[in-house]
Order: structure tokens, then C-alpha cells, then sequence
């Protein structure tokens, strides 16, 4: 605990050198630091930070406790590369979470642009409740746009969902989602590697996001301009050798830069619905894909061979005669008035004033 609070998160030498020598035998060196780290270390007062700790609910936890992410671990075989990814890496000394136990199950994350679109958040919303209905945990950063979304779509699905903060657990941030934070520190999971009271800095959002990817199995973009903390993550789950999906979105939206580039790449899965993001969580791809909702039936899905050809026949704007019909598909005139009668009865096509036929609209 006391090496989370003199150590700035992400620190691969540090975690290397604690599973090498032990945390205590770390901590005893700090104090012959002569730089930031062994100053910062001087004024930790772990008595204080406990009493924190224990003040909003929270508990410590480090690498095999019952409640530490698997997933976790493979932080420390991961070679960070990247512009920024480079100052950051390791698997995390220790955790504060506050709120529920650790869920169990799959574990998704959804992330993406705080200046998300209407198109982007009505996506996440739709998708996070069907993961949660599915049975998978969503965990996002607790940011604006996307990431609340996220949160917020699987509470709504009945689901389990966890929020990663590159601050405290006691700290609302950002302030404008306090409430969403209250609901998730009583009713859901928070989770950081900072002691609490600790204010978020722009590093922390970077070593922050190594987190998401690593606890998630796999990690969804929904929408991310060229410069999104969300392109981060996308690394990271790329390095992580997790699977990585992204929901494209219109060539002239700049928020779905980068979905559309990982699509475009091949570094991304396109996601269309949920049936795509369970596929690739489902080792075989028919598990999970049996409770994914089914394509919809339409009139014409259930329309035998001869009537569809007729249906397909008739122009998509305008009308044609039952003569020109005939002509078209080369059937007989009767056979394609008793078929135009069928499909007028099954609500497919209609006759004009004129006695010419139109698709039914």
C-alpha cells in the first residue's frame, strides 16, 4: 500500500523488482532514493491512508488475493510499445475497490470519445444492456460519453459492471458523473491503483487504461477521434493479445476515426450487434451466439420461390403494369396476376389507382 502511494501507477521496474525481491525489501531501498520517488516515499502516511481506506468502504488488495483480476498478471509478459505506452507497464502492486465483490464471468470492456455523438452513445447504451442481459461484466473508466454510456447501459440491462479511475476511489471524477460514481461504489465496482484522495493526471489516464484492457477478455471502440485515450487501450488490447472490436461509423464523423482505421486495418472486429462481440468470447462461437437475438423474419423471408422472384421484379420507386411484370420475369401473364393478388394479401405490394403495381410502403 505504501509503495502504490510513493510510486506513480505503470512502473515497470518497480513491479519487476518487487516480484524479484519482495515489496518490503523495495520499500526499504526508497528511503536511500535521492529523487522524487524517495522524497514522495518520506511523506506517505500509511496510518492515514488506512483510515481512508476504511472511511469510504474500501479495501487493498495485491496479486493472489481472492478478489485480484486474473487477467492482470499478463501485464508482466507484456512488452509496452508505442508512443504512448512506453513510460508504462507491469502488472499493478495493489488495488482499492470499493463497492461489490469481484464479479465473475466474461468481462467486456466498452470505452471511447468523451465527445461522443448521439449515434455512438445510443450504440454503447444498446450494447452494454445486452451484454449485461447476456451475462458479461462491462467495465469502462467512468469518463463522459462512451464510457458513461457504458456503465449506465449495463446497470440498465441488470448486469454487472465495473469502473476503473485514474484518481482515488473517493474522488467523483469527473464531477459531473458523481452520482453515476455513488451508484457504482454502492452497488457496483470501482476499482484503482492510486491510495484514495489521489487527483487524476494525464499519465494515470494512460497507465489507467493498460488496466481496462487487461481485466477484459475483450475490448469494444465505439466511437475514438485520432487522439482518444481509447486508441490507447486499443493498443494495449492489441499487445495484450485480447480481442478487439469496433463499431464503425460514418466516413465523415471524425469520433469514428479510429474504429473505422482498426476496421480498415484488420486490427479491429467489426461489431454490428451483440452477436458479434459473444461470437469471439465464445470458444467455439455457438455457446454464447445460442442466447444472441435472432435475425429478424420479414414477410418476404417466408415468401416461396415464385412470388419472391415476382416481388423482386417490381421496381423499388414507381410501378409497373401486370403486362410488363410478365414481360420481366418471363411467367405468364395469369400466373403473375394470381401472384401480384397473393402478395397484395400478404401486405408486400399494392395496386394503383391506374391498375399498375407498387411495392407496399
Amino acid at each position: 500500500m505504501a509503495l502504490c502511494a510513493a510510486v506513480e501507477p505503470g512502473s515497470p521496474e518497480v513491479s519487476t523488482a518487487v516480484a524479484e525481491h519482495g515489496a518490503s525489501a523495495v520499500w526499504a531501498g526508497l528511503a536511500d532514493h535521492d529523487g522524487a520517488v524517495g522524497r514522495r516515499a518520506g511523506t506517505v502516511d500509511l496510518t492515514a491512508m488506512i483510515a481512508a481506506t476504511d472511511s469510504v468502504g474500501a479495501r487493498f488488495v495485491i496479486p493472489g488475493d481472492p478478489e485480484w483480476p486474473p487477467g492482470l498478471a499478463d501485464l508482466d509478459r507484456v512488452v509496452a510499445r508505442g508512443r504512448d505506452q512506453v513510460h508504462f507497464g507491469g502488472q499493478p502492486l495493489g488495488l482499492w475497490l470499493r463497492g461489490r465483490p469481484l464479479p465473475s464471468g466474461p468481462v467486456v470492456a466498452i470505452v471511447g470519445s468523451r465527445a461522443s455523438t448521439g449515434y455512438g452513445e445510443s450504440v454503447t447504451v444498446q450494447l452494454a444492456a445486452e451484454a449485461a442481459e447476456a451475462g458479461l461484466v462491462v467495465i469502462s473508466g467512468a469518463a463522459y460519453g462512451i464510457d458513461t454510456a457504458a456503465h449506465r447501459g449495463a446497470v440498465a440491462g441488470g448486469g454487472r459492471t465495473i469502473a476503473v479511475l485514474a484518481c482515488g476511489v473517493d474522488r467523483a471524477y469527473p464531477s459531473g458523473n458523481a452520482a453515476m460514481l455513488d451508484h457504482l461504489g454502492h452497488h457496483e465496482l470501482i476499482i484503482s491503483e492510486l491510495p484514495p484522495g489521489s487527483h487524476p493526471a494525464r499519465s494515470r489516464f494512460l497507465s489507467r487504461n493498460r488496466l481496462i484492457a487487461a481485466i477484459a477478455e475483450a475490448t469494444l471502440i465505439v466511437e475514438a477521434g485520432h487522439r482518444s485515450g481509447a486508441r490507447n487501450t486499443a493498443s494495449w488490447a492489441i499487445e495484450l493479445n485480447r480481442h478487439l472490436l469496433a463499431v464503425p461509423g460514418p466516413v465523415t464523423s471524425t469520433t469514428s476515426a479510429t474504429p473505422n482505421r482498426l476496421i480498415k486495418e484488420r486490427q479491429a472486429e467489426l461489431c454490428s450487434g451483440i452477436g458479434d462481440l459473444l461470437e469471439v468470447l465464445s470458444p467455439s462461437g455457438d455457446e454464447l451466439l445460442a442466447g444472441a437475438p435472432a435475425e429478424p423474419v420479414t414477410t418476404t423471408d417466408a415468401l416461396p420461390l415464385e412470388l419472391y422472384e415476382l416481388y423482386e421484379a417490381l421496381p423499388g420507386r414507381g410501378s409497373m403494369s401486370a403486362d410488363e411484370l410478365a414481360l420481366t420475369t418471363g411467367k405468364l401473364l395469369p400466373e403473375v396476376l394470381v401472384g401480384l393478388a397473393e402478395l397484395a394479401q400478404l401486405g408486400c405490394c399494392r395496386q394503383d389507382s391506374d391498375g399498375r403495381w407498387s411495392l407496399a410502403r
